[in-house]
């Protein structure tokens, strides 16, 4: 008994392939921003204050970490 040959291509994608080498490397990263490197920031706040922002972002469904980037964001932002 012989055994049955299958050949099996490339994966399909649904993006088309680049004309050569040459044009991928100078179209990757066109038009891509590189993200600004984050910095972690603690503070230290009254357990009354934190119970409170976070029972209000529980009840939007937002994060504090969010809010409290909108809330910076809006006071250093312009300068």
């Amino acid at each position: 008994m012989s055994a049955k040959k299958i050949a099996i291509g490339t994966k399909p994608t649904n993006k088309p392939a680049p004309a050569n080498a040459d044009d991928w490397v100078e179209s990757r990263g066109k038009g891509k921003q590189e993200p600004e490197p984050i910095k972690r920031l603690t503070i230290d706040i009254p357990e009354s204050l934190h119970r409170a922002i976070k029972t209000q972002c529980a009840m939007r469904g937002t994060k504090i970490a969010d809010e409290v980037r909108e809330l910076l964001l809006q006071k250093y932002d312009d300068q």
